[in-house]
């Protein structure tokens, strides 16, 4: 008898045994993944479209994507094209234009800049970083300043 028991004895040992190292490798395998990330590559666009100029009216603006982060484009009331980082430098918030007011404006904090990108109101301790743009035929053409 003594043999049989250690038979099922050795079997419920080894059930447990698996047991725990599922549930051990269920806890760690999250927490190894979250400690070392996967590698993803951040698109390094130092050019972007910007739509057909045709579409974008006067003292209107869009954001559009820029890389890993968006760009706001803004054509001003006297039909100027300007280009800026569309993340606010308070707290990364995506910005936007409001005609009403003509300044690009964060909704986050009611923080405002002119349409040179300075920071004029609110809580952003500094400006947008600023983008040259150009055409190409209708097409307008952000590039990033190097």
């Amino acid at each position: 008898m003594q043999a049989d028991g250690r038979g099922r004895r050795s079997v419920v040992n080894w059930l447990l045994g698996v047991w725990g190292g599922g549930v051990l490798g269920a806890v760690l395998y999250p927490v190894a993944r979250f400690l070392s990330p996967p590698a993803v590559a951040e698109s390094s666009a130092v050019t972007a479209s910007g739509g057909a100029a045709s579409t974008l009216a006067p003292n209107s603006g869009r954001v559009v994507p820029f890389g890993a982060q968006p760009a706001i484009l803004v054509r001003t009331a006297a039909g100027e094209l300007r280009a800026f980082s569309a993340t606010c430098t308070h707290l990364d918030c995506t910005v936007q234009y409001r005609p009403d007011l003509q300044r690009i404006w964060c909704a986050c904090h009611n923080g405002e800049y002119d349409l040179t990108g300075r920071n004029v109101a609110g809580p952003p301790p500094r400006p947008l970083d600023a983008f040259e743009v150009g055409l190409d035929g209708d097409d307008i053409v952000i590039t990033r300043r190097t």
